[in-house]
């Protein structure tokens, strides 16, 4: 492809995309690039020093537009190479199936350094706790046998000594100091010895063993103590920490060395580190820095042992530290050097303090492995083999899944390109494009499945159409539906009433009205058509229209009924003896209702029914119930009245009749009727109930009406828990002025 210049059309939309850019990110750099340009032009006419204000802010700047170049930078490769299937799979591959590999060599690296680091300190630790042991067995020998020479007052310097000097071949340097009351003495090979005596520590009262430091250096110690009667007897054995006694831990390891704190007061100190390969062992140690810089080549170690922090002056401790062996040739390429302290606990022996010294081994991978395996003999580079076999296997295996990994990439991206062009196809419009298959694999089923969706895609949007449709004149339906619950909510001088219906889908089959009959009489109507949906609101929209028309035309209702050819005479008669057809009568009205429904619906269709007369004048509410939930009268003290007057439900039989009952409502008292879908609901505390909707009512019965349907509406939503409203909830309210 021929190299070409851009066009000035080209060079113009590009100027324009970095002085407009379009993203957050985009313009956050612009911004602090102009800033940075800014600040380095300041620093320039002022002549601002390197580390001044304006140079801080211009160095700050500069940082973090680098960042944000780096992040479009990042942004913009991520954009063009990671766009292709391929590419993001090759480097799924890497994430997926490289850099665990790596992480895990790396993790099982740092895991063997530190298991190799701590188990070299761990063989020097317990080499010197056992000659620990031993001297203590030692000592308390010893001690045992100078006081049956003591009872027997045979015990002189001189016995002590060829006692003492029995066990000298195995301990080299050993002192033992006796001490019978205040006298003391040493005891040497043989005899008495001129040597230093070991006073027993004022703050030990004890038999005592373990690593103390005396005068600066570190000793094996042991003391045992005896008290009897008239005799008081004190026996130390002291073995200096010196290379020689280290010598088998070297022979295994390497190079051991052990540093004792410098100051056993406050324990916080800097140490100076020699490198083990620089240091001479034929030359004294170095003298005593009086500085804290150390000296070139060394370097600097602090270490947090225990609960507080304690370093190592180590090129001041030269003179006290114990360094014994060095550190062995490797054995192969891959033999690096592991260096590693751990702590070892000391005794002052003055004080009787604790402190912690610093035990540090410096030994190389085939000696540990050789210490490790000592017990199998030749067979121990058997072992080393295998697993040196079984981690080239792996590495083989996993170079091996990755290639193939990355052939099979080829193969899926060339099935999901066609299905990217069949896609674009599709998003034109054309529906009549298929992908041509060549495999029986899982794209291949792919490829089918998408051939099969664009021929049943134009289907489905047909099918869709027709839902939008039907969703439209359900939307419809639900503002006629709107329309047929009253609107008007005054009630009357004496009665204010008020109603509230909540549809468990689009329309609902829940109905209630109020009908002013007069100045002083108002009809009150709540039902229940059974079902839901359209085929409920429909009955509904009937069930309003019936009773709209004869509680404005109650005359209507005895005609209706008596001429009906298949009634009977006394049902006749019951309904006349009901009501005198000049006055609405529910009772009548009921049966009426029922007589229609039951000849103008399915015989599966029926209604729940409850109307109910109010007179002013005398107070009055005259109903009939069929089969709805009876209605709630609270009395203002606190009283409830249950209507429980009540018939078959209208619409499912005929010839039905209905009584009709009275109760009077006093200034205060509250009508409530209420659907199932108030008091049914359920949570796992059980249903909502008839006693919480009174409790309700009762807590808020001062209030408007308006606001007590509204706790109650939204008590119940609570009471669901944003579940789906199992069914309509309906409330109707009225009360007396």
């Amino acid at each position: 492809m021929a190299f070409r210049l851009p066009s000035s059309a080209e060079l113009l939309a590009g100027m324009r995309r970095v002085l407009r850019p379009r993203t957050k990110l985009g313009k956050v750099t612009l911004w602090f690039g102009c800033l940075a340009v800014i600040a380095e032009l300041l620093k320039l006419a002022f002549h601002s020093p390197a580390g001044g204000f304006l140079s801080g802010w211009a160095t700050f700047l500069s940082f973090v537009f680098v960042v944000c170049l780096l992040l479009l930078g990042v942004r913009w490769v991520r954009r063009k190479l990671m766009w292709r299937l391929r590419n993001r799979l090759i480097v799924t591959y890497v994430f997926i199936g490289v850099i665990p590999v790596l992480l895990l060599l790396a993790m099982g690296f740092l895991a063997g350094y530190l298991f190799a680091g701590q188990f070299a300190t761990y063989v020097a630790s317990s080499d010197l706790q056992s000659e620990l042991q031993r001297l203590q067995a030692t000592n308390r020998s010893l001690t045992h046998q100078f006081r049956d020479l003591l009872r027997e007052g045979r015990l002189t310097p001189e016995l002590a000594g060829e006692i003492a000097g029995a066990s000298n071949e195995n301990f080299r340097h050993r002192s033992v100091t006796v001490w019978e009351g205040n006298n003391g003495y040493v005891l040497g090979e043989g005899g008495p010895s001129k040597a230093a005596q070991i006073k027993p520590s004022p703050a030990l009262q004890r038999d005592f063993s373990g690593v103390v430091l005396d005068d600066g250096r570190l000793h094996l110690r042991a003391v045992t103590r005896l008290d009897e009667a008239a005799h008081h007897l004190v026996v130390i054995s002291d073995v200096p920490i010196t290379p020689e006694l280290l010598r088998h831990t070297t022979a295994q390891l390497g190079a051991v060395n052990i540093y004792p704190p410098e100051d056993e007061g406050n324990g916080k100190f800097t140490a100076t580190v020699v490198p083990q390969q620089r240091r001479d062992r034929s030359q004294p140690p170095p003298q005593r820095e009086t500085n804290s810089r150390s000296k070139s080549g060394n370097s600097q170690l602090t270490l947090d042992l225990g609960k507080s922090q304690t370093s190592y002056d180590i090129s001041g401790n030269e003179a006290r530290a114990v360094y014994a062996g060095s550190v062995p040739p490797p054995s192969h390429v891959l033999d690096m050097q592991v260096a590693l302290g751990t702590n070892l606990a000391i005794t002052d022996w003055v004080s009787g303090k604790s402190l912690t010294a610093l035990i540090a081994v410096d030994t190389r991978p085939s000696r540990i492995y050789a210490t490790l395996f000592s017990t199998l003999g030749e067979y121990a580079g058997v072992v080393r083999d295998v697993l040196i076999g079984i981690a080239v296997i792996f590495g083989v295996i996993e170079l091996v899944a990755l290639f193939i990994g990355v052939r099979l990439t080829r193969s899926m991206t060339k099935s999901v390109a066609e299905l990217y062009t069949a896609t674009e196809h599709v998003n034109r419009g054309d529906l009549s494009h298929q992908i041509r298959i060549r495999t029986r694999d899982q794209m291949a089923a792919l490829e089918r499945s998408f051939n099969s969706m664009t021929v049943s895609l134009s289907d489905l949007i047909a099918e869709q159409k027709e839902k939008q449709r039907l969703e439209g004149e359900l939307a419809i339906a639900h503002e006629v539906q709107t329309l047929l619950f009253p609107a008007d909510l005054s009630g009357l001088p004496s009665l204010e009433v008020h109603g509230v219906c909540r549809p468990a889908r689009t329309v609902s089959g829940d109905y209630y009205d109020f009908i002013p009959l007069s100045d002083a009489r108002m009809v009150l109507a709540v039902g229940d058509i059974s079902g839901k949906g359209i085929s409920a609101a429909l009955l509904m929209a009937t069930v309003h229209a019936f009773v709209r028309a004869y509680a404005y035309e109650p005359e209507q209702t005895l005609v209706s009924v008596a001429s009906g050819g298949r009634r009977s005479e006394a049902a006749v008669m019951t309904v006349v003896a009901n009501g005198s057809g000049d006055e609405l009568c529910p009772a009548s009205l009921m049966a009426t209702l029922n007589y229609q429904l039951y000849r103008s619906t399915p015989a599966a269709k029926y209604a729940t029914m409850f109307l109910a007369c109010y007179d002013a004048s005398t107070r009055l509410l005259t109903y009939s119930n069929a089969g709805h939930l009876p209605p709630l009268l609270l009395d203002v003290n606190g009283g409830v009245r249950r209507m429980e007057t009540s018939g078959t439900v209208v619409g499912l039989f005929d010839g039905m009749t209905y009584e009709k009952s009275s109760v009077e409502m006093r200034p205060g008292d509250i009508f409530v009727a209420y659907s199932d879908g108030i008091t049914e609901p359920e949570n796992e505390f059980g249903e909502f109930g008839e006693a919480r909707l009174i409790e309700l009512i009762s807590q808020h019965r001062d209030e408007p009406l308006a606001r007590i349907s509204e706790a109650v509406t939204t008590a119940v939503t609570d009471w669901i828990a944003g579940g789906e409203q199992p069914d309509d909830v309906t409330l109707v309210l009225a009360r007396a002025r």
